[in-house]
């Protein structure tokens, strides 16, 4: 049997574990989502149109921060 303090210290550390996984699921949505919005963005703006807007498309593999 596990002893009542111990039983207690194992049901907070559940509890904040699926808080944190909760926590970065949504993170991780939000993120996918905002990839797909900037991809859907991306794909509308065609290299000519950026050319002739003065910008230059961006053809690296990784794009950092840059």
């Amino acid at each position: 049997m596990i002893a009542p303090g111990k039983a207690h210290k194992k049901a907070a550390r559940a509890a904040r574990l699926s808080a944190a996984l909760r926590e970065n699921l949504k993170r991780r949505k939000a993120q996918a989502r905002g990839r797909a919005k900037s991809d859907d963005l991306e794909e509308t703006t065609s290299p000519e149109k950026a050319a002739a807007e003065g910008r230059t498309p961006d053809f690296r593999r990784n794009r950092g921060s840059d």
